[in-house]
């Protein structure tokens, strides 16, 4: 290090019985023990050797002790530690283009879920993206209304207003949509309501109209001496429907 020494830890670990995650754990006490070196004062990492003592019955110890054999694909696991990690460099990366990628973060995840039954499900994820404070007002509701239109929520209304609760900053723009659903939701209570008032009396006035013809027709049968049981059967009037006609 900068005072002229290079630290090396050796790590030492004993055990009797073989353990498949030993070398992950060998690697978090290297890094525990690093850690403890950089509070102690020190500007860099220490070298921390684990070694492991192994005393059991089971010859030779079974697992390696190489702890990227404990990814599914050691060499790009490999690569991955020991090469630079990603990064995302935010002050290069132009505001647009920014602002771009967070509110696709949200479209993409819509995307994807969109075709859930349950909203409810997505109020999660979608709440983090709205708190993450990356979309401006004008998206939340444009978002918001695309989901109640393409989802295949059963009350949306309920789904908007779960998410005001969560999203507090967005929180008037939210409720506003949601009152706007309500209102939507009763007019079309009401509308329902007009038709099926509507079918009812058409539905009435039908029947009263076949009515005023069967009288009709009864009427000239009397007046043609037909007998009333006839007339009642052909006409499907009741006696109290003839008796009318008599007078």
């Amino acid at each position: 290090g900068a005072d002229g020494y290079v630290h090396v830890h050796v790590l030492i670990e004993h055990q009797s019985s073989p353990d498949k995650h030993m070398a992950f754990r060998l690697i978090r006490y290297a890094v525990a023990a690093m850690q403890r070196h950089l509070d102690a004062g020190h500007k860099k990492l220490p070298l921390v050797i684990p070694v492991l003592f192994y005393t059991g019955k089971r010859s030779p110890y079974p697992y390696s002790t190489n702890w990227l054999q404990e990814f599914d694909d050691p060499t790009l696991a490999g690569k991955l530690y020991t090469g630079d990690f990603p990064l995302v460099d935010v002050t290069t990366i132009p505001d647009e283009e920014i602002m771009g990628h967070r509110s696709m973060a949200a479209l993409t995840l819509l995307q994807k879920h969109i075709r859930q039954r349950d909203l409810a499900e997505l109020t999660d994820r979608l709440s983090a993206i709205l708190l993450s404070g990356y979309l401006s007002s004008p998206q939340v509701i444009s978002l918001i209304h695309y989901i109640i239109q393409a989802g295949e929520s059963a009350d949306a209304q309920a789904f908007v207003r779960a998410l005001a609760l969560r999203v507090p900053q967005h929180e008037d723009e939210l409720m506003t949509i949601a009152q706007q659903l309500e209102q939507k939701g009763i007019e079309k209570g009401i509308q329902k309501g007009i038709q099926l008032g509507e079918q009812r009396g058409m539905e009435k006035g039908r029947q009263e109209g076949e009515r005023e013809a069967a009288l009709k027709i009864a009427r000239t049968m009397l007046a043609n001496g037909l007998d009333r049981d006839s007339i009642m059967k052909m006409t499907g009037l009741t006696a109290d429907d003839l008796a009318q006609i008599r007078h």
